[in-house]
């Protein structure tokens, strides 16, 4: 090899150093590029499974069987509350101290019955000195009548020597004029004595008064006064005075109070049949009828109050208890065969891809059913014949959104 072929075979000849350059630069810039899609891969999928495991807020409602629907063959529907129309807040008719307290939420009590007593120390003393007063002053009304009695015989006795010239003329004038000044007298101490009698009768009053009794038959709902509280017939005193002792409530004056939308209001008439049905126990239908349409209207919700009386009393049923009444065109006297399946609010049932659906809410998850609702409609309620099970809960207008297996936080429906 010549001298010239050596010298150009060394400078074809890469160098260690300029081999690795050429290695490293062309071969960083993809990992980068490839690391920042992972991470945007990763971001995208983290928001995906955010949007996907968001709870959708919902309302929901219970499916009921037919039998127990209060609304099957109702003309109409309304919800209200329990009310008593005879209902009183006990209370002293006087300022002062309880010394003993004889009630309890729950208890029955009779008209006149002893609720609580008050210290009757002072008021007894003022019933004794009136009485004393009046005593002193029904002595002197005797002693005037004896004092009467001896002056006119005095008179006459004076009369009598008079006519026989025996006394002068004006002996016996002085003797008639002290009969007629006693007799004013005597009927001057009479009223007093009457005074005197009706001063007794005042403080007697206000002596009874020192025991509060029932003002009729009830059952006592709240307590709200203890011993050594004072109580007053009025709010003096801030919030040191006690205005009541107890709420007593008369349990056969028990009602319902609706409120009619008044778009409705001339379905509903006096005396019409209907049937209650309280929240609290919702198989159990209880008689009623209408009493009457209070005639006034609520120009903030556009409903008309109607009372409702409730045929059959029970222990069960208490005051303020939510109730919803169905108005029937007649009382029912036959129980007709409850159809097979469940009852759920129209606004329940939604379309998805061409068919009818109903999400049921259960463990926290909506689950998509396929429905085929009957012809016949129960007021606002539709008839599944099945897919559903009674007691079950069932999303109201379902949104859009909502999907099969969707997470669903539910919230109270409205009445």
């Amino acid at each position: 090899m010549t001298v010239s072929q050596a010298e150009l075979l060394k400078e074809l000849r890469i160098e260690k150093h300029q081999r690795d350059d050429h290695r490293q630069s062309p071969a960083r810039w993809p990992w980068i590029v490839l690391a920042l899609v992972v991470v945007l891969a990763l971001i995208g999928a983290g928001a995906w499974w955010v949007m996907s495991h968001r709870a959708i807020a919902v309302q929901t409602a219970t499916a009921v069987s037919p039998a127990s629907d209060p609304g099957a063959g109702a003309v109409l529907q309304a919800t209200g509350y329990v009310t008593a129309r005879r209902q009183a807040t006990v209370s002293a008719q006087i300022t002062g101290t309880l010394t003993a307290v004889l009630i309890e939420e729950g208890d029955h009590v009779k008209k006149g019955q002893v609720l609580a007593r008050l210290d009757d120390s002072a008021y007894k003393a003022a019933l004794d000195a009136a009485r004393t007063q009046a005593a002193a002053a029904h002595a002197l009304v005797a002693q005037y009548q004896v004092q009467l009695a001896q002056n006119l015989r005095d008179a006459t006795r004076q009369q009598s020597l008079a006519g026989q010239g025996l006394v002068p003329k004006q002996a016996a004038e002085q003797a008639r004029t002290l009969a007629d000044s006693t007799r004013a007298q005597l009927a001057s101490q009479k009223k007093t004595a009457a005074s005197a009698d009706a001063q007794v009768v005042e403080a007697q009053v206000n002596f009874d008064y020192c025991v509060i009794r029932a003002p009729f038959d009830g059952v006592i709902t709240t307590k709200d006064a203890q011993v050594g509280e004072i109580v007053s017939p009025f709010s003096a005193g801030g919030g040191f005075t006690r205005t009541g002792i107890g709420t007593i409530v008369d349990m056969d004056s028990l009602e319902v109070d609706v409120d009619v939308n008044e778009a409705y209001i001339g379905r509903v008439k006096p005396d019409m049949p209907a049937e209650a049905v309280l929240d609290a126990y919702p198989d159990w239908k209880i008689p009623a009828h209408v009493i009457a349409i209070v005639p006034a209207a609520d120009r903030g919700k556009a409903t008309v109050k109607v009372r409702v009386a409730l045929e059959n009393k029970d222990a069960r049923i208490v005051p303020d208890m939510g109730v919803r009444v169905s108005f029937l065109e007649q009382k029912s006297t036959t129980v007709a065969q409850a159809p097979k399946g469940v009852l759920v609010p129209a606004k329940a049932i939604a379309q998805r891809d061409g068919r009818s659906v109903v999400f049921v809410v259960a463990g926290g998850k909506a689950q998509l059913r396929a429905v085929q609702p009957a012809t016949q409609n129960y007021g606002d309620m539709k008839l599944i014949p099945d897919a559903l099970q009674a007691g079950e809960a069932v999303v109201l207008s379902p949104p859009a959104e909502l999907r099969d297996g969707s997470n669903v936080q539910t919230e109270k429906s409205s009445p």
